[in-house]
């Protein structure tokens, strides 16, 4: 009975099973497909292409890990950015290394330009209120009140007592005046006593008590320091002698030095800031009173001149100060932080931000400088950001394959038609035989717009360097690489011509030229002529005055000086060796003039 019961009970367990098994299949087998189809499609769109370092973009790896500074490594994604394309140059990096990197934009704005010129100065005696006391009479300095240098005097305080014989004489004719009661003679005698500087009171004090005064006391004009003090008790003193300096301290100049670049930045009423080293803390407000003319030639610095009040006395001639000079200038420049420019040997450029995690150097012209900022003159325009912080690694990354131009820039039709090769006439200051190394003090270069300076070159392997010796003239051919760079890629050293010298990359299939030009000497016996010869165009030779010989079967007889000819000639082993001769003109007859004196001769552009 119990066992048809349990039988009756488990079949519909099984059916239900079985029934569940097959419903559940049916299901997995039409929703799994879908799920690892999006799973596995999914992973392929997240894979990344590479993992690269946060602070060095040129650490790469194929898996996440660790960066050399021992920080985690930053996965790259093929679609992780689609930001502005600016063309070759540009680099996307995604919103996380953005972060990491810590970069930083900032916006062009226009505004004016607020220069803080710091440097040092000097205070000075007020060279206006110095006052020097000379005598205008020969005599003897009976007492001197003041001692030293440096001692404070009063206005109308004695300095010095004289005698002098010649103002002994001049009281007695007023004297003498005043006795015969001549209006016209006392007149003239207190006007000599006058004329002498003798001091009022004394005069006063003369016709008042009719007695002449043997020694004359003279007063200050004016309250200050004695600067300077030439005398002492006793001295012989004639008219001219420098007596005393009395400087009044009132108030002081301030003589400050700005270099030349910055001397247009300058005007007269600039404020200005005085620290001094004695009284830390405190600072003097005043402006900029005078602009000096001239420049110092050694120091290439401009004098300017404050002044400062000084009543209480804590300014000191000679004492050291640094200056702030507060120069604005109402005109708008187009600003970015100086620390966003990138400064290299060649060029300046900055790291434009263009959005979306897009950036691209590009070159720009720098202007003047202020305390926080740099004016740009072009490259860009006002409201673009550009990187203040990390741009030094965007721009490493980006300086690769950059052109520093942006897509709308113009090139001007002179950049569009510069050669990339030029000639130029040079001397050898530097050599550095070891690193192929010259530096050359070069005249201008009209193609590139250069001006004449000295520069360091790097020259090519063939150049031979044990031709070379510092001082030495020659001719130079300097080409522009597609780096940028400029390189010596051929020499001409006018003394020692050959061959190896002459610019046969071009041409080397050429050893002879055919010219004219007009005989300067000749020396007819020897078979030597020197010959002011025209350009030769093949080989792109300037004209030139230059010495050759003739074969043996060419005869110098017929031929004189200043006489023009058309001839050919030929190099063989450094020598230039005429090969034909003839008068550049038929109806031209050949003098029995020969040259036999020779003339200097400039070797400079053959």
């Amino acid at each position: 009975m119990s066992t048809n019961t349990n039988n009756k009970y488990l079949k519909p367990l099984i059916i239900g099973i079985a029934i569940g098994s097959v419903i559940t299949f049916g299901a997995y087998s039409l929703i799994a497909p879908s799920g690892i189809e999006q799973t596995t499609s999914t992973e392929a769109v997240d894979k990344p292409l590479y993992w690269v370092a946060p602070m060095d973009a040129n650490y790469r790896r194929d898996k996440a890990g660790k960066s050399p500074m021992g920080m985690d490594l930053v996965p790259v994604y093929a679609n992780e950015s689609k930001g502005p394309d600016e063309g070759v140059g540009t680099i996307r990096i995604s919103s996380d290394v953005v972060n990491n990197l810590g970069v930083r934009t900032a916006i062009a704005t226009n505004q004016p330009l607020n220069f803080e010129i710091n440097t040092v100065g000097y205070v000075t005696y007020d060279e206006e209120k110095i006052v020097h006391i000379h005598p205008r009479v020969q005599g003897w300095i009976e007492k001197l009140y003041v001692k030293s240098e440096g001692e404070t005097v009063q206005k109308n305080q004695p300095l010095y007592d004289i005698y002098s014989p010649e103002l002994v004489n001049a009281q007695e004719e007023l004297l003498l005046a005043l006795s015969r009661n001549n209006k016209q003679l006392i007149i003239a005698a207190e006007n000599r006593l006058k004329a002498l500087h003798l001091p009022s009171t004394a005069i006063i004090k003369l016709k008042k008590t009719k007695q002449v005064q043997q020694q004359i006391t003279f007063y200050a004009p004016q309250n200050g320091v004695v600067e300077t003090l030439n005398i002492r008790e006793g001295f012989f003193v004639i008219p001219g002698t420098t007596l005393l300096s009395i400087g009044d301290l009132s108030e002081v100049w301030l003589e400050a030095e700005v270099f030349e670049r910055q001397a247009n930045q300058v005007k007269t009423g600039t404020p200005v800031t005085m620290t001094l080293d004695y009284l830390p803390g405190r600072t003097w407000q005043g402006q900029v009173d005078f602009i000096y003319p001239t420049l110092d030639a050694k120091t290439r610095t401009v004098k300017v001149r404050s002044r400062f009040n000084n009543q209480k006395g804590e300014f000191k001639p000679n004492m050291f100060a640094q200056i702030t000079i507060h120069s604005s200038t109402d005109e708008q420049a187009l600003l970015i932080p100086t620390e966003a420019l990138i400064r290299t040997g060649r060029q300046d450029r900055v790291v434009l931000a263009l959005g979306e995690g897009s950036f691209k150097s590009i070159a720009v012209t720098v202007g003047r400088y202020d305390s926080e900022n740099v004016e740009i003159l072009s490259g860009l325009s006002a409201g673009e950001k550009v990187v203040s912080s990390a741009q030094f690694l965007l721009d490493s990354e980006s300086s690769k394959t950059s052109d520093f131009a942006r897509m709308n820039s113009e090139q001007s039709e002179d950049e569009n038609i510069m050669p990339t090769t030029v000639w130029v006439q040079a001397s050898i200051t530097k050599i550095m035989a070891g690193h192929k190394m010259l530096t050359l003090a070069h005249e201008a270069i009209p193609e590139w717009h250069w001006p004449e300076m000295v520069m360091d070159f790097v020259a090519i392997d063939s150049i031979d360097f044990s031709q070379l010796k510092v001082g030495l003239s020659l001719h130079v051919e300097v080409s522009k690489t597609a780096e940028g760079d400029y390189i010596i890629t051929n020499i001409h050293i006018p003394d020692v011509s050959s061959l190896q010298n002459m610019d046969m990359s071009k041409d080397k299939e050429v050893s002879s030229a055919t010219v004219t030009g007009t005989i300067n000497s000749m020396m007819v016996d020897h078979g030597m002529i020197n010959i002011s010869r025209s350009a030769i165009e093949k080989w792109n030779r300037p004209a030139a005055t230059v010495d050759f010989i003739t074969e043996q079967n060419v005869s110098l007889a017929p031929f004189s000086k200043s006489m023009e000819v058309k001839f050919t000639f030929e190099i063989h082993d450094g020598n230039f060796i005429i090969t034909e001769i003839s008068p550049l003109y038929d109806d031209v007859k050949p003098t029995a003039e020969p040259a036999l004196a020779e003339t200097p001769v400039d070797h400079s552009n053959h």
